[in-house]
């Protein structure tokens, strides 16, 4: 969100199909069989065509078509909806559109047609470049056809990134190093790097695998921002690195407050106005949410205003995330206030003596001692 507090909006769109899902998923995703792509695409419109009435002083700066597997949907629906976003808002003449995509020959095969029908960004899901942890990860693509997706989308799109994970049990320093050393011949000007988490509900957490141990995890973090960052590809977010002004921009303005609506099953959004931020969110059932649409033009399952302290401490949250931080001037048009205000007394000079947050007249910060422990940083201000 810009300092000047200008409304700006990111569009998110949920494909919710994937043709198998990942042990490791704990989103809003689902195998498809025999989806009606016209029904899909009828539904997406009319819920867009709701969003746009209800923020019609907004510029779209960003569109975002996340899953599931986006590029399984039709490329004809996905221009179709881009096509409508710059119909019914005001947008910015280089607006980001990034896609989400998966590197089966099957897909890739399809780049040039998302590419022809306005996408500029891709997404790759790629997980890892060796074939032995795409096996564990269940993914359904080699290591060569990654490759080769990679190498096709680059000649493509003139912004591509792709994500791998780390923290595989049994993953050493040494294996970590020659994988990244292999996605920085193939990175461009992103990457997107996580660590493996093992969340209650997915395959993995029902069958007990567990990630590696948190002193190795440490090193693999550390190992990770140390060589991207010679490889000139810096941190802006605790997982995501990228060539100065190549940042996802839509991502970077939620998690700096912007504004932003979601489309389709499970999406959500907040929208400022009249001194408040409303909340919207999405009915998470695609078959519920598909039946909602039809028959009330959108499906939505909630909207709420949300509470000052609650927005505030989001933005906290996600700002902290960001190597640049909590910008003050950007905290006080989205909050009317100053974060202290919002921090627990005590908590943020605990957290500056204990050298896990820096301050200046710009802002608040984590180190990057603060940036392993993010989790209890936030616990000690803002007491969650």
């Amino acid at each position: 969100m810009p300092v000047s507090g200008h409304k700006t909006l990111g569009v998110y769109i949920h494909w919710p199909f994937c043709a198998s899902k990942c042990p490791y998923c704990d989103f809003n995703s689902h195998v498809g069989d025999g989806i009606d792509h016209a029904r899909w695409a009828r539904a997406l419109e009319s819920e867009l065509n709701l969003v746009a009435m209800e923020t019609p002083e907004h510029t779209v700066t960003s569109i975002f078509f996340g899953g599931g597997t986006p590029s399984l949907m039709d490329p004809q629906t996905a221009g179709s909806l881009i096509a409508s976003v710059k119909k019914r808002w005001k947008s910015v003449p280089n607006m980001e559109v990034t896609l989400e995509a998966n590197p089966s020959t099957a897909e890739a095969g399809r780049f040039r047609a998302f590419r022809d029908a306005g996408v500029n960004r891709l997404s790759i899901g790629v997980q890892s470049l060796r074939d032995d942890y795409l096996k564990f990860l269940g993914r359904g693509h080699s290591a060569s056809e990654a490759i080769d997706a990679i190498e096709l989308a680059e000649n493509l799109f003139p912004r591509l990134s792709f994500d791998l994970m780390y923290g595989l049990p049994g993953q050493t320093a040494a294996d970590w190093c020659q994988e990244l050393a292999q996605a920085l011949e193939l990175a461009g000007s992103h990457l997107s790097l996580y660590q493996l988490s093992i969340e209650p509900g997915t395959a993995f957490g029902r069958d007990g695998v567990k990630a590696t141990d948190e002193l190795t995890g440490v090193e693999l973090y550390e190992i990770t921002h140390e060589r991207l960052a010679i490889a000139g590809l810096l941190a802006y977010e605790i997982s995501n690195h990228a060539r100065p002004t190549c940042e996802c921009r839509h991502n970077l303005d939620i998690w700096q407050g912007g504004d932003y609506v979601g489309i389709g099953p499970g999406a959500h959004g907040r929208v400022t106005g009249r001194n408040r931020t409303e909340a919207h969110y999405r009915i998470h059932d695609p078959n519920r949410w598909l039946q909602r649409v039809e028959e009330k033009g959108h499906g939505t399952g909630k909207r709420q205003s949300l509470p000052k302290r609650m927005r505030a401490e989001e933005i906290i949250m996600t700002g902290l995330r960001l190597c640049e931080g909590v910008n003050f001037e950007r905290f006080r048009v989205a909050t009317g206030k100053d974060p202290e205000d919002f921090i627990s007394p005590g908590g943020l000079g605990r957290m500056i003596d204990g050298r896990f947050i820096e301050a200046d007249d710009i802002g608040i910060r984590a180190t990057p001692q603060g940036r392993l422990c993010l989790n209890e940083v936030l616990r000690q201000l803002l007491a969650v």
